[in-house]
Order: C-alpha cells, then structure tokens, then sequence
C-alpha cells in the first residue's frame, strides 16, 4: 500500500511541476505581450503627436505671414485632432483644439512684418505649442507606465491655457 502511495505521491508532484511550469510560461508570455502592446501603443501616440506638431508649425509659420479665409490647408490638422479625439486624453485634446484656434486667428489677423515676429518670438508668445507639448508628455508617461493603456489618462486634469497674442 506505502508503494501506491508513493507512486500517487509522486504523479502528484510531477502534476503540479508541469502546471507550475506551465503557469509560469504563461504569465511571462502575457506580461511580454502586454508590455508590446504598451510599447506599440506609446509609439503610436507619438507619431501622432509628432505630426501634429509639425503641421501645426508649418501652419503657424504660414498664418503669421499670410492672411486669408480658406481653410483647405487646416484640413490635416483637423484630421489630426480628430485622430486624437479616439486615442488620446481630454487633456491633451483640448490643447490641441487650442492650438488650432490660435493658427485659425493668426491666420485672420493682419501679416506680420519680420521685426514684429522677432519681438513675438523674444515675448514667448509664438511658443503656441507649450501646454499641448506638456499635455502629450503627461500622458505619455502615464501610458508608458500603465498596465491599460486606454483605461489610463481619462483623468480631469487641469492645465493652463495659453494666452492669445492679440493682432497688432
């Protein structure tokens, strides 16, 4: 009887080796592909935050010295907000929306002459791209670190609004 015993005893342990085993491989797989999909995910809001940045810069470069109505060239930039509006936090959304309304009122306001520019660059008042560039490194961060990406982020956060340079 000890014999049977023994070998259960032993079929047991070689069970639960193999599940332990098994669980192991598992978990480690799991927590691999989470942390690419958390990797992919960063990647992805970057490259959009990116191309915002640098569309909202040649856009902003072309209103200060350009005054006109038509708004087929801001049509990228909306695309790209809205692009956001699926994937990105309600703060930095908001300072995107902000930025585009700071290029569509340079865009309406009189041409800038190079010294004008020159003292609104030494004023900080052409940095347009501020709390949109804080907004996107906050959540960045909170993503990089976040088991969920998209729960992450949601949060009410405050942020400043940057002020608008009147035309002069």
């Amino acid at each position: 009887m000890d014999a049977y015993i023994s070998a259960l005893m032993g079929l047991v342990g070689v069970a639960i080796g193999g599940l332990a085993s098994f669980a192991t491989a598992w978990m480690t797989h799991r927590s691999q592909v989470r942390e690419k999909h958390r990797e992919l995910e960063v990647a992805k809001r970057e490259k959009l935050f990116s191309d915002f940045i640098a569309e909202a810069t040649r856009l902003y470069g072309d209103a200060i010295s350009h005054q006109k109505d038509d708004v087929s060239d801001l049509v990228l930039l909306y695309a790209l907000v809205a692009e956001m509006r699926l994937i990105s936090s309600r703060p930095v959304v908001d300072a995107a929306e902000l930025v585009m309304e700071r290029i569509v009122e340079t865009y309406l306001a009189p041409n800038r002459s190079l010294s004008e520019m020159r003292d609104l660059a030494r004023s900080g008042a052409m940095n347009f791209l501020l709390d949109f560039g804080e907004a996107c490194r906050a959540e960045l961060t909170a993503r990089a670190g976040s088991c969920d990406p998209v729960k992450r982020g949601r949060e009410n956060v405050t942020h400043r609004t940057p002020a608008i340079v009147s035309a002069h």
